[in-house]
C-alpha cells in the first residue's frame, strides 16, 4: 500500500512540472491573446459646396495599435473611396440643391473601424451677377471678360503686357529649318516693350516676333467650374489664358516632345514665340516669382496661382496631381474653393513648370 501511495506522489509531481513547465513556454513564447483596439474617434468637416459638389476633410484617426490607419468614404449608403490615406475627399457629379449624407470609416487592417458621419447641401446652379474678383486682375487693355448666362467668355488678343526680347526689334536673327530652309526674324523698328535677352541669346530664341503673330483667343468656361468624375490630359497649343493676355501651354514643344530642349529659347518670364503665339511654358518671372500670385485660368474654368497660397503663406503640402486643391484665395472672399499652383517642384534644377498635370475640372476649347 505504501508502495502505491509513493506512486501516486511521484506521478502528481511529475505532472505539475510539467504543467508548470508548460505555462511558462506559453508565456516565454508570447501567447497571450490580446485584443486589437480600433483607432480613435476623428471629425469630418464639410469645407467646400458648390452646385453639383462638395469637399470634406477629416482629422487624423490614430490607433493604438500601432496600424496603418486608412479611410473609405460612403455617400448615401454606396462606397466612393477607399483606402484613402489622404485625410480629404472632393464629391462631383452631384444633383443641385440636394442634402446628401455619408460616412467616413477609418480602418486598421484587423478589423477594427471607427466611424464619423456627414451631411451637406448642394447649391442652386444660379447665373451669376457679377464676375469672379480673380478677373479684375487680368489686363484690361489685352483681355476682354464677360459673364453670359452661367458662363464666363475671356477673350484676349495674345499679347503680354511686359517687356520681352521676342517683341519686334532692328536685331536681325535666323534659323534653319529640318528642311534646310532659313527664316530670318528683323523689323524695321524698336517695339516699347523690347528688350535685349538675357538668360537666351538671339542664336538660340525661336523665329518670329510677338507682333508677327495673331495671337487673337476665345475662352468659354463656367462661371461655377466643378471638378470631374475623371481627369482629362491637355493637349499641345493654349490650355490657359494668363493675367498678362498671352496664353498658358503644358509641359511639352511637341507630341510627346518634353519642353527640355527648348528651354534655352525662353525668355527671362519663361516664354517664346510659335508656332501661333508668345506662349509661357514655366514660372513666368514678369509677375510671379515664388510667391502667391495669380497666373491666370487653366481651360477647365480654374485658377492657377504661383507656388505658396494665400490661405497658409507658404507653399501648400495637399496638392493633387495636377497641382490643385481647396482651400481659400486672396480673390474667394473667405469661401474655399479648389484652385491649381505651380508646383514647387524644380525642373532641370532650376525652373518651375506652369501646369504639367491633367485637367480635373471638364475643359473648353481654346480657340
Amino acid at each position: 500500500m505504501k508502495n502505491y501511495f509513493k506512486l501516486f506522489l511521484v506521478i502528481l509531481s511529475l505532472s505539475t512540472a510539467f504543467y508548470a513547465c508548460s505555462s511558462d513556454d506559453d508565456s516565454s513564447n508570447g501567447n497571450i491573446n490580446t485584443d486589437n483596439q480600433a483607432p480613435s474617434t476623428f471629425s469630418v468637416t464639410v469645407s467646400a459646396t458648390a452646385a453639383t459638389g462638395a469637399t470634406i476633410n477629416w482629422t487624423q484617426a490614430t490607433d493604438a495599435d500601432g496600424d496603418t490607419v486608412t479611410y473609405n468614404v460612403n455617400l448615401e449608403d454606396a462606397e466612393v473611396a477607399s483606402n484613402l490615406s489622404v485625410q480629404n475627399y472632393t464629391f462631383s457629379a452631384l444633383s443641385t440643391s440636394t442634402t446628401y449624407s455619408g460616412t467616413v470609416i477609418a480602418q486598421d487592417g484587423n478589423g477594427g473601424e471607427t466611424t464619423s458621419t456627414f451631411s451637406f447641401t448642394t447649391s442652386d446652379e444660379t447665373t451669376p451677377s457679377t464676375l469672379h474678383l480673380a478677373f479684375a486682375e487680368f489686363d484690361v487693355d489685352n483681355t476682354d471678360i464677360m459673364l453670359s448666362g452661367t458662363n464666363v467668355v475671356i477673350e484676349t488678343n495674345g499679347l503680354p503686357n511686359h517687356t520681352s526680347p521676342y517683341w519686334s526689334n532692328t536685331v536681325s536673327r535666323s534659323i534653319t529649318g529640318p528642311n534646310g530652309n532659313t527664316m530670318t526674324t528683323v523689323s524695321d523698328s524698336n517695339h516699347p516693350l523690347w528688350v535685349e535677352p538675357t538668360v537666351t541669346s538671339y542664336d538660340q530664341m525661336a523665329p518670329g516676333n510677338i507682333d508677327d503673330f495673331n495671337g487673337s483667343y476665345s475662352l468659354t468656361v463656367s462661371a461655377n467650374p466643378q471638378l470631374a468624375a475623371n481627369s482629362t490630359s491637355t493637349g499641345l497649343g493654349a490650355i490657359g489664358i494668363s493675367i498678362s493676355g498671352s496664353v498658358i501651354y503644358n509641359d511639352e514643344e511637341g507630341p510627346n516632345v518634353p519642353l527640355d530642349n527648348a528651354v534655352g529659347s525662353l525668355d527671362y518670364t519663361a516664354a517664346h514665340t510659335g508656332p501661333q503665339s508668345y506662349h509661357y511654358h514655366l514660372e513666368p518671372k514678369a509677375w510671379s516669382n515664388d510667391d502667391e500670385n495669380l497666373i491666370g485660368i487653366i481651360a477647365d474654368g480654374f485658377f492657377l496661382y504661383g507656388r505658396q497660397c494665400n490661405s497658409t503663406n507658404d507653399y501648400p503640402t495637399n496638392l493633387d496631381a495636377s497641382g490643385g486643391h481647396t482651400s481659400t484665395t486672396q480673390h474667394s472672399e473667405g469661401e474655399s474653393e479648389y484652385h491649381y499652383h505651380i508646383q514647387n517642384e524644380l525642373y532641370l534644377n532650376q525652373y518651375y513648370i506652369l501646369f504639367p498635370g491633367d485637367y480635373q475640372g471638364t475643359p473648353s476649347n481654346i480657340q
